[in-house]
């Protein structure tokens, strides 16, 4: 008898019309599938942590980028006329570890800056009255008379541009308080002789605050003013072009540390 040839088993792989997916195709075609799914997603997933990676390491350079500039209001615009303009603040307690005078050492605290005392033509001829018209607007500020306030030193003239510094005395652009620094410093001054982004580039001079920095920006003939404790805490951002040219005014309430005015040679 001639031997009967036995059907080979369907494999997995073995499907029934040709061209068409058995069952073990359309498991492993399903298979194919979950997988792609799964991969795209993990997909998804990953760009949305690199993504938020990105934006939170944004944010702290930006916020770090704040901190370190920290000029985020501008007190004192170039193109402004400011006829007076005043904003009051604590007093800090650097004023306690000195003797005080009463109806001078600071009481009420602040800082101001005005066009209104002084003209762009005055600031270039420097008249013999500025410093007393100067004082008279700092003690009608504060509420003081302007008899108890004497000049001190020191009182000078500041020329700044982009040279590089020679000494630690050159390097303006650190942050400081005046009390600290001259002890005899109740209340300080500048008038301003050149102009900001006409005249030099960088060059503001920026209140130090906690949260939010306020800026002001010279023009000729304007005046900016202040109590000198850490109440003010200050510094010169750095000129990068042109040259900076401001008078440092500055005035005690103890005579003992009173000065005459200064005589142009």
């Amino acid at each position: 008898m001639a031997p009967q040839r036995r059907a080979a088993p369907r494999g997995p792989e073995s499907g029934g019309p040709a061209g068409g997916p058995g069952r073990g195709g359309r498991r492993h075609s399903s298979a194919k599938k979950s997988r792609g799914q799964q991969e795209s997603r993990w997909r998804w997933l990953k760009a949305a942590v690199l993504l938020s990676s990105a934006a939170a390491g944004g944010l702290l350079s930006w916020n770090y980028l704040r901190a370190e500039d920290g000029v985020t209001e501008v007190l004192a615009r170039h193109g402004e006329n400011l006829q007076d303009k005043f904003v009051e603040i604590p007093c800090s307690e650097d004023y306690d570890s000195h003797k005080r005078f009463e109806g001078c050492t600071p009481r009420k605290c602040g800082r101001g800056v005005t066009d209104a005392v002084i003209t762009r033509e005055e600031a270039e001829r420097i008249r013999s009255d500025v410093r007393q018209r100067i004082q008279q607007r700092i003690a009608q500020a504060f509420g003081i008379s302007s008899a108890s306030m004497y000049l001190t030193k020191p009182t000078f003239f500041s020329r700044i541009n982009n040279t590089e510094a020679k000494t630690t005395h050159d390097e303006y652009w650190h942050p400081h308080v005046d009390k600290v620094t001259y002890g005899s410093f109740d209340y300080t001054s500048l008038l301003y002789l050149s102009d900001y982004a006409e005249d030099f580039g960088g060059g503001r001079f920026v209140f130090m605050d906690a949260g939010s920095n306020k800026t002001v920006e010279p023009r000729a003939g304007r005046v900016s003013f202040f109590t000198s404790g850490s109440e003010n805490l200050h510094r010169v951002e750095k000129v990068h072009w042109g040259t900076r040219y401001a008078i440092t005014i500055s005035f005690t309430c103890n005579p003992d540390h009173g000065i005459g005015d200064p005589v142009l040679m």
